[in-house]
């Protein structure tokens, strides 16, 4: 199965800073390792195919929006093309980075680490060596610099630091302007911003104040430094530069308190304002902002969720409203200056505002918590997660967004389905409910509860949507309802250990129970659900899993292995010893080796693919394998994740981690830190004293394969993982034959023989030439064309066109090509119907698509239609009036002439 990651739901933000694109059409969010982008006009998002090895803090993007550089926590970057979506150039800072900024003229980028500030020149449109060349490294600020912001001509920078200083610097050394530090705060700088076309400049701290300085010098008054002066220190620095393994650029050492001599005839500030936002004091922490210099507009962010804008530099509050409970950890405005976007990393949040017509663009969050469970809907449009935070959200495949959420569970969801004709979730719960939610009326117009209370562990759902049946972690019962009426049918004992999984067989009512007595029982649901068989493993069962067609039943267990059973005859049929591919590593404060640790490890999930002849199975590792079931050999693993911020990742330790005293990881380095404890001055009460610094571990909680046969979904640590099949990099020939060519190809298209030349296109198997030979026949040929296909080709037919409707814009003619193979080939392709179900699934997704977004168009018409025809009816019949008051008018007037 070549499959490539292709997508990553479920999360949607994480940290660092959020970025309009350059049209400022969409929004590009870290998420962990990878970006986001969320394009807010066509309603749509793709995470792109890229990874750092830790998780993203910050993101710069070059003015032209070609290219961005993404800088991990430990100062890795990587520069990547975002039109391309691929990395070109890798680089190391060697320090965590707090920010990263392209100048206006997109020539150079400044980095601000430790105390200092890094300019580079950005990387050309040429073919460079290295990309990044330093240029220049500012000294001034004596504790970490946080922010960056320049002037519109990138003559210039300001950088803000945590020792509430602010510096102003020439990206030249101009005569009148080398640097310039400013104080005035009492609080580490958050931001600081630069007027329109000016040196003016706006500070803003922690403490909710805001600082307005005057230059007394306009951007045209900066004067270039005398040659001479130039000449001679470049000469000394190339003097220095012979005895250096490689250029380390030109060093600016500012001083906060310069003579009076080194700032004669220099720019000067002068602050006119200083503005505080919490005048009420009910406003913690001021934690992020952002500024529009050409609609003056200033959008701060605070602790408390709460954000303000304001007209600048009167300090007009246009509004202020909560948007959450959490932090605001990043805040961006778009190029036009009418959409506002707030990041918020505790709840991981994504909100785009519109502040003139005050509504959400764009209000989107993923799962508190890991998630547990996910389901697709049987056409696989949809997908339905269910998370530790008790929260049911259904995503939409072609557009990765979420635009459901259910919160009526008060416990950890454990696992989630749909019903068979898709318009019905089902989801348990440790709260001991099992619900129904409505995909109509977005409602849970069912719950379904047992006698006594039992935390469910599991849920299956009949192939006619009717009966409904959990497992129990504490009683070893499986309950059974009727979806129609609610009420308990029946309460099955039998298992003397907790259910771990359940799963109804879809083709026959035979309901498989798998726990941890080490039995899987079949429970027959016409014989008054009597235990038909018990299959006897030798370790505890962790999960069952039907094949589609029903025949066989896949079983995973504590010791690592995969066994296939033929259920109606109870033998075993196959096994696979997993435990060595399931690859484990080793957490930081383990005290055995991952290969001690792997020998007591087991897969946890397992997922037939849609033709049964692969089977799926993940656990507490980063790898997902991928078995031939008939084989029973390993086809492929998918590492699912390469992020080092989480824990298990590595196979072994790294030594530079151990002390004497045991791993640096035991030390919490969460005090004192941006999220940590303040530490506060004695008997001063401030941060929370119980925040822990902690790596979350690396885990596939579920799997399931899409019922169209095109992708499959993971969730893991890192969110919801996407993975789907890639077909535009595989030449995959189908009884290729010397006389084959595209040339041949076309000489017999332009013979007008169609049907043969649609067979030698799919022989070839070339998606474009497919394509082209397809859109030759003409529409009342097609008919003819379709009674002449062999039976093999149909399938290939059919098969194209549903990936055909997702980009093609001939939506009529693909529609009476999927028409006629289906009315001429119906009942042929009936009786392959289970070896052709993902075929015609993926058919039906596609159609269906189409059919909801044309129907909202055809609606939205006819409402416009109707509006300008009483428009008209209304305008016609004033006119009427009109005229009929004129003409007895003029009867008056002719009856008081003939008086």
């Amino acid at each position: 199965i070549p499959s490539q990651f292709s997508g990553l739901l479920g999360t949607v933000y994480r940290r660092g800073n959020l970025s309009f694109t350059r049209d400022g059409s969409a929004l590009i969010s870290p998420v962990g390792n990878r970006i986001s982008v969320f394009d807010l006009k066509n309603n749509k998002c793709e995470t792109y195919p890229l990874a750092t090895r830790l998780n993203i803090v910050c993101v710069g993007l070059s003015p032209d929006g070609t290219l961005a550089i993404l800088i991990d926590e430990e100062g890795a970057a990587l520069l990547v093309s975002l039109i391309g979506k691929c990395v070109i150039h890798q680089f190391y800072f060697h320090k965590p980075v707090h920010s990263v900024s392209f100048s206006p003229d997109g020539k150079k980028f400044v980095i601000t680490k430790d105390n200092v500030a890094l300019m580079y020149h950005a990387p050309g449109r040429k073919r460079e060596f290295n990309a990044f060349v330093l240029d220049k490294t500012y000294y001034g600020p004596y504790d970490e610099t946080t922010c960056i912001d320049w002037t519109d001509d990138s003559k210039c920078f300001a950088v803000g630091s945590k020792d509430m200083s602010t510096w102003v610097f020439g990206a030249e050394r101009w005569a009148n302007l080398i640097y310039y530090s400013l104080g005035g705060h009492k609080d580490i700088i958050v931001a600081c911003f630069f007027e329109e076309n000016s040196l003016d400049l706006y500070t803003i701290s922690q403490d909710a104040a805001l600082c307005v300085w005057q230059c007394d010098t306009e951007l045209d008054g900066l004067k270039p430094r005398p040659p001479k002066d130039a000449a001679r220190e470049k000469n000394t620095e190339e003097n220095d530069e012979e005895f250096l393994e490689e250029p380390k650029g030109e060093e600016i050492h500012g001083k906060a308190n310069p003579s009076e001599q080194e700032t004669r005839d220099k720019v000067k500030y002068s602050r006119v304002a200083k503005y505080f936002f919490n005048k009420e004091g009910d406003f913690n922490n001021l934690t992020s902002a952002a500024y529009h210099k050409k609609t003056h507009l200033l959008v701060t962010g605070f602790a408390s969720g709460i954000f303000h804008l304001h007209e600048l530099p009167d300090f007009n509050l246009i509004h202020s409203l909560s948007i959450s409970d959490q932090r605001i950890a990043s805040i961006s405005i778009n190029c036009t200056g009418d959409w506002i976007a707030f990041g918020c990393s505790g709840l991981g949040q994504l909100l785009v505002w519109e502040w003139q017509s005050e509504s959400y663009v764009l209000k989107q969050q993923g799962h508190f918590n890991s998630m547990v469970s996910v389901a697709y809907s049987p056409d696989g449009q949809y997908i339905v997660t269910g998370g530790e935070d008790g929260k049911v959200k259904v995503w939409n495949t072609s557009s990765s967004f979420c635009f459901v959420t259910f919160t009526e569970h008060t416990s950890g969801v454990t696992a989630v389905t749909f019903t068979s004709n898709g318009y019905v979730i089902l989801s348990a719960s440790l709260d001991g409910t099992v619900r129904a939610f409505d995909l109509h009326r977005y409602r849970n117009f069912r719950t379904f509860t047992s006698p006594r209370p039992s935390q469910f562990s599991c849920l299956a759902v009949d192939s006619s949507g009717e009966i409904v049946s959990a497992g129990s972690q504490d009683s070893f019962e499986i309950f059974i309802w009727s979806m129609q009426s609610g009420r308990l049918l029946d309460v099955i004992s039998g298992h003397e250990g907790p259910i771990s999984s359940l799963s109804f067989n879809p083709m026959k009512s035979v309901l498989a129970s798998a726990s941890w007595d080490k039995t899987v029982k079949l429970w027959d649901m016409l014989d008054s659900w009597r235990t038909k068989e018990t299959l006897i493993l030798n370790s505890d069962v962790l999960v069952v899993a039907f094949r589609p067609d029903g025949k066989e039943l896949a079983v995973a267990s504590l010791n690592g292995q995969i066994t296939f059973w033929d259920h109606e005859n109870a033998v075993q049929t196959g096994s696979i010893e997993g435990r060595h591919d399931l690859q484990m590593g080793r957490k930081e404060l383990d005290k055995i080796t991952a290969k001690q640790a792997a020998k007591g490890k087991s897969f946890t999930t397992l997922c037939y693919s849609a033709d049964g002849q692969s089977i799926l199975a993940g656990g507490l590792s980063k790898f997902v394998c991928i078995y031939n079931v008939k084989e029973q050999i390993l086809m492929k693993k998918f590492e699912i994740s390469c992020n080092f911020s989480l824990d298990a990742m590595e196979e072994y330790l790294d030594r530079r981690k151990m002390t004497e005293f045991g791993s640096m990881a035991l030390i919490d380095e969460g005090g004192g830190g941006d999220d940590g404890v303040a530490i506060p001055l004695p008997g001063v009460k401030r941060g929370d004293m119980s925040y822990r610094h902690f790596k979350p571990e690396i885990r596939v909680t579920c799997l399931r394969f899409s019922p169209t046969g095109r992708s499959w979904a993971a969730t893991t640590t890192e969110g919801l993982l996407i993975y789907s099949l890639d077909s535009g990099l595989i030449f995959d020939p189908f009884e290729l034959d010397i006389d084959i060519t595209p040339s041949n190809i076309h000489k017999t298209l332009h013979q007008k023989e169609y049907t043969k030349a649609i067979i030698m296109a799919f022989k070839l198997n070339e998606k474009k030439l497919i394509q082209e030979v397809i859109e030759a026949v003409p529409s009342n040929e097609v008919d003819v064309v379709c009674s002449s296909l062999p039976d093999l080709y149909v399938e290939k037919v059919l098969e194209f066109l549903a990936s055909a409707f997702e980009i093609s814009c001939h939506l009529e003619f693909y529609l009476i090509w999927a028409h006629k193979l289906l009315m001429l080939h119906g009942q042929k392709l009936k009786t392959r119907s289970v070896k052709l179900l993902p075929v015609i699934q993926f058919l039906q997704k596609s159609i269906q698509r189409h059919f909801e977004d044309v129907s909202k168009l055809c609606e939205w018409n006819i409402y416009n239609i109707k509006y300008a025809l009483a428009i008209s009816k209304q305008r016609g019949m004033k006119r009427l009036a009109e005229e009929t008051s004129v003409d007895e008018d003029d009867l008056d007037s002719d009856s008081d002439y003939l008086m």
